[in-house]
């Protein structure tokens, strides 16, 4: 699964910490989402298009 949540965050000018700190993960485990090694669950998914504004479809594609 293919994601846009570097580039949402990075327009909303957080830092991996400061995303991890609002959706209630580790630092690491946004860097794992981010570089495609971690799948988050559908609850952290919903979370995080929540804070990033915008949805799940657009944050995550199939490839």
């Amino acid at each position: 699964m293919k994601n846009i949540i570097l580039e949402k965050r990075k327009a909303k000018k957080l830092t991996q910490e400061e995303l991890a700190n609002l959706v209630g993960v580790t630092r690491q485990t946004i860097l794992a989402i981010e570089n495609d090694k971690y799948d988050p669950t559908l609850k952290l998914a919903m979370t995080l298009a929540k804070f990033l504004g915008t949805t799940v479809d657009e944050l995550f594609t199939l490839e």
